[in-house]
């Protein structure tokens, strides 16, 4: 066609279009929802990802580079940016069956020479250093009692600090007495400038907090940061100069410093490197201090960083096969593409309709145009007109309102993500991509109605006869094809990796879609068979529906398309939820009351007043059962060394790759994981105090449920209680202990297999009622004759009923003025998350479902006019014009709804074989693997889609009808 053609086909369409506004709106509201959703989409990602300057200066302000000590005598491999990997290779790891280790020149260097004073030697002269010291997590008081908080200090008067830290209120503090701290903490402690809050630890010295700051990278952190040397308490016996605040201001913080020597600089583990002017740190220069066990974060490097060869980690990476996995073989780019796809797939089936009405409705004027002389494709032409104009403008709407509603929100989007943007970043091509997404769309919604309309006859056009044809068999058999072949490269491709696995699950899901649509005038053919067992009002309809197939088969497509997608949502979420029903551990029976689990020195001496603080707030919960943790020489407290105690299996169903005496690589680890039966058993056990626990006949039944007296009975006489019977054997069970090995001890210590000692105790097997694979329980007195300590880690309560959640949280808020690290819960069972969005999407799914038997009643009310007008020439009652339009619009709808029941389990099941294939790992057990992979229906939620569907589609469309009707004139 000439372009002339086109300009007169487009004005038509633009005519048309303002002509039917009802219609065309709808046309455009499904083209601009998608087209606003991936434009918001594009805008929000493109602004929070960083470019390569911004990013810079999140990691180190305005500092030249920023250096971290990985550990002494070690050799780091990093990526450019070591935040996107690290690999740490030490001699003493390597050695093996205890030999010496034997350290390069670098490494011995870095083991001999102090990380500060090496770093002055090695860095550009005239560098300084900036150290970066976060202390642990504490907490300071609000106006609510305690509040959990990171601590840090920094100098936030200098500048090297900008862009890292920004200051959003106050002014930076200037003396030791003054503090900054997030606007999260703020928001949370209930607290604003001016206002005084302790550090626990340092009641004596409160801060005033003279600032609010952010991590433009971190919005969410709760942190305190004090000037430099001000949160370290000072030690015992230090001048009472140092331990008087009022002197604080006076303290030095330089090596040596005695008012806080662990805090002083040489000690420090990370710096932020101010460089002399007009030099930077060099990749070559980044190796040089990877050799010496320092990662590199070096502004001249991420600004222009080094060819993916040049760099020793990617290579490594790729020799080992753990490279980064292909974009388009990444399981969220899987599901996000197949989801984005279909879903536009579907708005093309959806709109489709929409067009056929229009074109239906034109009829009489596309006859005319071709009476007057157009050919097929002037006709085409103007139908195709209607689709470019309407996608046009859906795209344009929709890219308009995407942009406006980022920019309008971008403040709430960024405390969403919880970082701020770089910029407001447009990208035009990506901006032009999203308009041209919604031209074809509006075009390929428009093909069908095109080609059909063209393939009318001009005389049946003009006389308002249809022209019916019988469904073509070629076209039945393209469509079973291509449904056979979109199904085995959606479910093949998603785990054999002869093909991306985008494509595979996304084309494999549309392909397959697009062969039931192919199907479609056939089958509705075959359920007219069902018509002679029907009344008379469902005959008639069904019997009308095979006679126009023309408009049926769209409409029937449109209804499966939006039941695909809802019985897809369906699928996965069931399935997905029924994985994490398998896969949860309950922490003991339901409704048990647990106070404790892996506490600090310092907690632990809280815990008889967090018992009494608990039992006063929830009264009525039963005995107390206390819980005490199984110690090898030493508990682990402080980082001191300490040896370590576990309930083992008998030696010959334990796994060789765990259990070896020597080292083994990791592809010899992972070969026997894979081969060996042994490796393969998932070990689940909910219990967060430790696998071997000491107590009293009480800890059974809290704990674990056990109420047979001779358990209790069996641990009080000295024997421990296990309770999976492969832990037995002869009656004993193994309790192997671990000699302790201090790791931190500068090439001191090898990484050689420390000394296991395997110790056969008697044992009696009780069932539990909560999974306690390795598990056991032992009495304080069997501990002492074992060689064994204990350490209190908190207590049981299994009251005769779960504790209402208005009581859990009561007792949380008690303990929480206690202690912020008391760790408190209830067990309650597995708790679904997915129920509030499972049904918002398939809420949503059916109204799109139902939209489209809508679109349907509208196409089918629009061909069936002449034959309502013919039932109300002959005296029909309009109860029947009603029930008629009802039962035209049931028929689609129940056709469309078990189609797209068929179509929707095709891209759930292999979205769930990817999602197994990617959490796959060596020596998973069967029963993870199948887990994993499960695919379950929800029968209730397909059922109702099936009956109750096209029942409500039906009863809209009788109720919408309208019971006068205009009689029209009789053509031909």
């Amino acid at each position: 066609m000439k372009l002339s053609a086109w300009r007169v086909a487009l004005r038509v369409a633009r005519r048309d279009a303002l002509r039917a506004k009802g219609r065309s709106a709808l046309v455009v509201a499904m083209v601009a929802l998608p087209v606003l959703g991936v434009t918001g989409a594009d805008v929000f990602y493109r602004s929070s990802t960083l470019q390569p300057a911004e990013r810079v200066v999140r990691i180190m302000g305005q500092a030249g580079a920023e250096i971290g000590l990985s550990e002494r005598g070690a050799t780091v491999k990093q990526a450019p940016n070591p935040d996107d990997g690290v690999m740490i290779e030490n001699p003493k790891y390597q050695a093996k069956d205890g030999a010496a280790p034997v350290y390069n020149p670098a490494q011995q260097r870095s083991l001999d020479t102090e990380p500060l004073k090496l770093l002055q030697q090695v860095l550009p002269p005239g560098s300084t250093l900036v150290p970066e010291r976060t202390g642990p997590s504490t907490a300071a008081t609000s106006t609510e009692g305690l509040l959990t908080t990171q601590t840090s200090e920094a100098d936030l008067t200098d500048p090297v600090w900008n862009g890292r830290i920004d200051l959003v209120q106050g002014r930076a503090p200037a003396n030791d007495h003054e503090t900054a701290v997030t606007r999260e903490f703020l928001n949370r402690s209930g607290l604003k400038l001016g206002d005084r809050t302790t550090v626990r630890g340092l009641e004596s010295t409160p801060f005033t907090i003279t600032a609010a700051v952010e991590f433009p990278g971190d919005l969410k952190a709760t942190e305190l940061i004090a000037r430099p040397g001000t949160l370290a308490a000072p030690p015992a016996g230090a001048p009472a100069a140092a331990q008087d605040p009022a002197s604080a201001a006076a303290r030095t913080t330089g090596p040596g410093s005695a008012a806080d020597p662990a805090k002083a600089p040489d000690d420090a583990t990370r710096w932020l490197v101010k460089l002399p002017a007009g030099t930077g740190l060099d990749w070559a220069k980044v190796t040089e201090l990877n050799g010496y066990g320092f990662t590199v974060a070096s502004r001249a490097v991420l600004l222009d960083p080094p060819a993916r060869a040049d760099v020793p980690y990617y290579a490594d990476m790729d020799k080992r096969g753990g490279g980064t996995t292909a974009f388009f073989d990444r399981t969220s780019v899987v599901i996000l593409g197949t989801v984005a796809g279909m879903a536009l797939l579907e708005i093309v089936l959806l709109a489709g309709p929409a067009f056929a009405v229009g074109a239906r409705r034109s009829r009489r004027q596309l006859g005319l145009l071709a009476a007057a002389g157009g050919d097929r494709a002037n006709v085409r032409a103007v139908v195709l007109g209607g689709g470019i104009v309407l996608g046009v403008t859906g795209a344009a709407i929709g890219l308009a309102l995407g942009v406006g509603l980022v920019a309008l929100l971008r403040t709430q989007a960024e405390d969403y993500a919880g970082q701020r943007f770089g910029h407001f970043n447009l990208q035009p091509l990506d901006l032009l991509g999203v308009l041209l997404v919604g031209l074809v769309t509006g075009l390929l919604a428009a093909v069908v109605p095109a080609v059909q309309a063209s393939r009318q006859d001009v005389v049946s056009a003009l006389t308002g006869r249809d022209s019916l044809k019988p469904p073509s068999r070629r076209l039945a058999l393209l469509g079973l094809l291509m449904l056979a072949a979109g199904t085995a490269l959606a479910l093949l491709g998603a785990t054999s990796g002869f093909v991306s696995r985008s494509i595979a699950v996304l084309g494999g899901s549309a392909v397959a879609e697009l062969g039931m649509v192919a199907l479609t005038p056939y089958l509705v053919g075959l359920f007219g068979k069902l018509g002679r067992w029907l009344s008379l009002g469902p005959r008639l309809a069904l019997r009308d529906s095979v006679r126009h197939r023309g408009r049926t088969a769209p409409a029937v497509a449109a209804v499966m398309a939006a039941v695909a997608g809802s019985v897809a949502v369906s699928i996965y979420l069931a399935s997905y939820e029924d994985q994490q029903r398998r896969e949860y551990v309950a922490s003991g029976p339901a409704g048990a009351v647990m106070l404790g689990g892996w506490m600090s020195t310092n907690d632990a001496k809280l815990l008889p007043q967090l018992r009494d603080t608990l039992e006063r707030a929830m009264p009525n919960i039963g005995p107390r059962a206390d819980v005490a943790r199984v110690n090898y020489k030493g508990d682990c407290s402080g980082g001191q060394p300490c040896g370590y105690v576990r309930v083992d299996l008998p030696k010959e169903l334990r796994c060789p790759a765990f259990d070896s005496d020597t080292r083994l690589t990791d592809e010899e680890t992972n070969r026997i994981t894979r081969s060996d039966p042994r490796c393969q058993v998932r070990e689940r056990g909910g219990n967060h105090f430790s696998s071997l626990t000491a107590g009293d006949p009480t800890l059974l039944r809290n704990l674990f449920g056990v109420t047979d007296p001779a358990a209790g009975q069996a641990l009080t006489a000295g024997k421990a209680v296990v309770f999976d019977p492969r832990y037995i054997k002869d009656g004993k069970v193994v309790i192997q202990t671990t000699e302790p090995v201090d790791y931190n001890t500068p090439g001191g210590t090898t990484m050689a297999t420390p000394a296991r000692t395997d110790h056969a105790v008697d044992a009696v097997l009780a069932p539990a009622t909560v999974p306690a694979h390795g598990q056991a329980v032992i009495s304080p007195e069997t501990a002492t004759r074992l060689g064994l300590g204990t350490s209190p880690a908190g207590s049981v309560w299994l009251p005769a009923e779960a504790p209402t959640d208005a009581a859990e949280q009561k007792a949380g808020g008690a303990l929480a003025k206690v202690s912020e690290h008391s760790e408190f819960s209830v067990e309650r069972g597995y708790q679904s998350r997915a129920g509030l969005i499972g049904l918002g999407l398939s809420g949503f799914a059916a109204l799109v479902a139902l939209g489209a038997a809508g679109i349907a009643t509208g196409l089918a009310a629009a061909d069936s006019q002449r034959d309502l007008t013919t039932l109300a020439a002959v005296g029909a009652e309009p109860r029947i014009r009603r029930s008629l339009s009802g039962f035209q619009c049931g028929v689609i709808a129940a056709m469309g709804t078990l189609l797209g029941t068929v179509c929707g389990v095709l891209p759930a099941v292999a979205l769930r074989k990817v999602q197994a294939l990617a959490s796959s790992y060596p020596g998973m057990s069967p029963q993870e693997i199948a887990d994993k992979s499960s695919v379950v229906f929800p029968w209730p939620t397909v059922a109702a889609t099936v009956l109750v569907l096209p029942l409500l589609a039906a009863a809209l469309a009788a109720v919408l009808t309208r019971s006068r009707i205009s009689l029209l004139r009789r053509t031909g």
